[in-house]
């Protein structure tokens, strides 16, 4: 009984790791294409240097 338990629970433990992992791809996904955005749409500020979108 306890090794079922054990079994069981391994299993819900990797299973909501699948899922986190799963969720954070798509977060990591969705932070590409706004990092890409800001270079695509940024375009050139007036004063002929490169602007940069972030502040460091």
């Amino acid at each position: 009984m306890a090794l079922l338990i054990l079994v069981l629970l391994i299993a819900l433990i990797l299973g909501g790791a699948g899922f986190a992992w799963h969720v954070l791809w798509w977060i990591a996904l969705v932070v590409l294409v706004l990092w890409l955005l800001g270079f695509v749409l940024g375009g050139t500020p007036s004063g002929g240097g490169r602007r940069r979108w972030y502040r460091w």
